[in-house]
């Protein structure tokens, strides 16, 4: 075991560690594992770094720990940390669910490595392989790379309906988004079209402000109705009741009958 990667007592019983970090010599750092001079591209095991990354990049998104870690280490290790670091973070926003923390715990790990610590030291190979581990551990999805194909073509295809005369084949919300439309709840105060609707602050805290599909937590519920009890404006029960009711999961953009009725 390298005792230079180990906490150690001195003789006064005070803990001490090595601040010397354990950098590669570069004469071992240009050579493969056979002891051969690394070509351009090339990992020290002998493979092509861009075949590495892309294992990277399947492993974290087929959840296989073992094989992510040892992807990043040889990246690392082979003089590549720049690579891996900038590819282990376009993984986390291609490859993961959306929401998931690993956004945070990955750009930590990068911090360490490389302002903390130097990013080829033993300590940045350590935070190489926890990033890759954090990243395959978490939920994989390839839903931000679906939506930005989906609506790419979407575009494409309402562009090309309007060229040949003819209706799209799949509905494009900027067709919805006018008053009256699927989304009118969007044109309150904060508009041009919502201002000159009149539609003002009493509008938004009531329609706009709604949320869903669970409602507010009971504090949240409970400042809004004091606020809005506190206006000068006077609120009816109803519009009291509509500005904490959570909107409908089955249909979050649905209109209120007695907005329609004071349109």
């Amino acid at each position: 075991m390298d005792d230079r990667k180990q906490a150690r007592f001195g003789s006064g019983g005070e803990l001490q560690t090595d601040e010397s970090d354990d950098t590669d010599d570069s004469s071992e750092a240009a050579c493969t594992d056979f002891g051969d001079e690394l070509a351009e591209n090339e990992t020290k095991s002998g493979v092509n770094r861009y075949t590495v990354s892309s294992l990277l990049q399947k492993a974290v998104r087929r959840s296989d720990e073992e094989t992510a870690a040892w992807a990043a280490w040889e990246l690392v290790r082979s003089g590549y940390a720049w690579n891996f670091w900038d590819r282990i973070n376009l993984y986390v926003v291609e490859d993961l669910r959306a929401g998931h923390d690993v956004a945070l715990v990955v750009s930590r790990y990068e911090e360490l490595a490389r302002e903390r610590w130097s990013e080829d030291s033993w300590r940045g190979r350590l935070c190489a392989v926890h990033a890759a581990l954090a990243a395959a551990r978490a939920p994989s999805s390839r839903e931000s790379a679906h939506a930005d194909d989906f609506f790419s073509e979407l575009s494409d295809e309402r562009a090309s309906a309007r060229e040949e005369g003819r209706e799209p084949r799949y509905e494009h919300p900027a067709d919805e988004l006018e008053p009256d439309g699927k989304y009118d709840v969007a044109f309150d105060q904060h508009t041009y079209e919502g201002t000159r609707l009149g539609r003002d602050g009493a509008f938004f805290r009531t329609h706009g402000a709604r949320v869903g599909p669970d409602g507010e937590p009971e504090l949240s519920r409970q400042w809004r109705l004091q606020s809005m009890q506190l206006e000068d404006r006077e609120y009816t029960e109803e519009e009291l009741a509509r500005a904490v009711r959570p909107v409908d999961p089955a249909d979050k953009w649905s209109r209120d009958d007695e907005l329609r009725q004071e349109d």
